[in-house]
């Protein structure tokens, strides 16, 4: 199953239904587009419909439903930045909450945009490290 063979790092540390929901969406987008980035980024948007990333792994979102503006909208012609993975749609107390387990610095004074953008930059550090990077 090339899905398998392709998991990121990130989802191999992550729940099984996150690694599933990956495998089964990439093998479909394989032989929808063929093997590449944009069968990466389909099966990433589908983990990110019930998946958040917090540091080097995903975790359950509690809800189903886009994760950022990009998820929203979708397709190729409305390009819009992403969240790398946070749930920039969450209410600020569960980016807080996240901030918080991440020990995000000076979290108690951020915005809710200044939080999705902490948060993303905590995971990066987080997989970077995972990695060996």
């Amino acid at each position: 199953m090339p899905g398998r063979e392709d998991l990121p790092s990130t989802l191999r540390r992550s729940p099984d239904k996150a690694q599933r929901t990956w495998e089964k969406t990439h093998d479909s987008a394989v032989e929808t587009y063929g093997e590449g980035e944009r069968s990466h980024r389909t099966a990433f948007a589908a983990v990110k419909h019930e998946f958040e990333k917090v540091g080097d792994h995903w975790e359950p979102k509690g809800r189903k439903g886009p994760s950022d503006q990009q998820a929203a909208g979708g397709g190729p012609e409305r390009r819009a930045p992403t969240a790398g993975g946070v749930d920039a749609n969450a209410t600020k107390d569960h980016l807080m909450s996240v901030a918080r387990k991440l020990d995000v610095p000076g979290r108690s004074s951020m915005t809710k945009p200044e939080l999705v953008t902490a948060i993303e930059k905590a995971n990066d550090r987080a997989t970077r490290k995972a990695r060996g990077d």
